[in-house]
């Protein structure tokens, strides 16, 4: 009887030994769990801290383009302006109003559709406050036709179609005059002609300027007789090829550059700095030159 109290005892010793070895062993299990868990929430919050670090040491630059090529362009910065700390968020308008409007009002930090003599158009007719930045590339203007494939196939009376903007006038009836279409007075500055500078017109040639630039793809579809002169965004949205397509097509010497507009403000500011020299780039150059195939022509300065 004394050796089965014996026997028991000892199992319920052993019992016990495990019992508490095991404890310890989730004791310390429980340890270690917590200072893993620890340590990752610890890493979390570190990468979460400087991840948003990192998105508040980016300057956000809001700026304003037509679709085509300026939005397109834009894209191709984004990430190369993000390396520089500038975060570039991108503003689509599809006519040549509010982008100046917006710019104005705040809406905008900056905008990309304009060329030189637009701009001063606009600074003229609305007062805005604004600053050329730098020119970044050229559009050369065309003038297109359905029916006529040639300069010498120009019939008397034929209707010349061009945008209401007065800017683009005298860059079209420069065009003309190039072909020898048409003549202007030697008095008048060619950028800023109108038809009353038109001295002489030996094919009689009629001008409708009453069409929003946006439409004038839909003008050369239906027009079939006339002649379109369309800017080099509207023509490459509408399936055009400028340099195949346009029976007259401006040339890379057109003082007709697209620039970056600002308020007078911001001329000093290191972002829009950025901004510029990212988009007149070797990397941005080489894209516009291969996707546009010269139908957009990047400066350097």
């Amino acid at each position: 009887m004394k050796k089965v109290w014996l026997t028991v005892i000892s199992a319920l010793f052993i019992l016990a030994l495990a019992a508490c070895g095991t404890s310890d062993e989730n004791s310390a299990d429980t340890e270690n769990n917590g200072a893993a868990n620890q340590a990752s929430e610890e890493n979390n919050t570190a990468t979460n801290e400087g991840t948003e670090q990192e998105e508040q040491d980016l300057v956000t630059l809001k700026v304003g383009a037509t679709s085509v090529p300026h939005a397109e362009v834009l894209e191709q910065a984004q990430p190369l302006l993000e390396e520089q700390g500038v975060q570039l968020e991108i503003e689509v308008y599809q006519d040549y109003l509010l982008p100046n409007e917006d710019l104005s009002n705040g809406g905008l930090d900056a905008n990309y559709f304009q060329h030189i003599p637009y701009l001063e158009q606009q600074i003229a007719d609305f007062g805005y406050d604004f600053v050329n930045a730098g020119g970044i590339h050229i559009e050369p203007m065309g003038i297109y036709s359905k029916n006529i494939k040639s300069v010498d196939d120009i019939k008397e009376g034929t209707v010349v179609i061009m945008s209401r903007s007065i800017a683009d006038h005298g860059r079209i009836l420069s065009l003309l005059e190039r072909e020898g279409i048409l003549k202007l007075s030697d008095d008048v500055n060619k950028v800023e002609a109108t038809e009353d500078d038109i001295v002489e017109n030996p094919l009689n040639l009629e001008f409708d300027a009453s069409i929003d630039a946006g439409f004038l793809p839909e003008y050369y579809e239906r027009e079939e007789d006339a002649l379109v002169a369309i800017n080099t965004n509207y023509a490459i949205e509408a399936g055009l090829i400028p340099t195949e397509d346009a029976l007259i097509l401006e040339g890379s010497e057109s003082p007709y550059v697209n620039v970056i507009a600002v308020r007078s403000e911001d001329k000093e500011s290191e972002a829009i700095q950025k901004l510029v020299d990212v988009l007149r780039s070797e990397e941005i150059q080489n894209f516009i030159n291969e996707k546009y195939e010269g139908a957009v022509v990047p400066v350097s300065e």
